[in-house]
């Protein structure tokens, strides 16, 4: 009933079909959820930055494992928005806030240490 289609016809058929079946989402096959959810944190990071009035070399440093291209769209992003609505940044304390020591002794020379025998009974009470 049909007329049988030629080789190049069939050849044709295929790379239209393919052609289609290009533009198509098939689920399962788009990029790692993973790698979208840490782009966006990364762009976070740096919008964060920005509005701390904090450089993007400090960012960086900061933040070693977030991609720096990223950071510095997420930063570049904040400073335009900062700038079209006229927002002034939050200066960051980060760096202004002393660290206690970490050794045994208390800043009064008393030693911190316990002996474990009171350590151990206010465990048991």
């Amino acid at each position: 009933m049909y007329p049988t289609p030629s080789p190049t016809q069939l050849r044709l058929l295929a790379v239209a079909a393919a052609l289609l079946l290009a533009g198509c989402d098939i689920p399962g096959l788009g990029p790692d959820p993973r790698i979208a959810q840490r782009d966006a944190e990364a762009k976070a990071i740096g919008g964060a930055c920005r509005h701390a009035l904090r450089g993007l070399e400090d960012c960086y440093t900061l933040n070693p494992k977030a991609a720096k291209a990223s950071v510095f769209a997420g930063w570049k992003d904040m400073d335009a928005y900062m700038r079209e609505n006229k927002i002034e940044g939050t200066p960051s304390i980060l760096g202004k806030v002393d660290k206690p020591e970490r050794s045994g002794a208390r800043p009064d020379g008393s030693d911190n240490a316990e002996p474990r025998e009171t350590a151990a009974s206010r465990s048991r009470s």
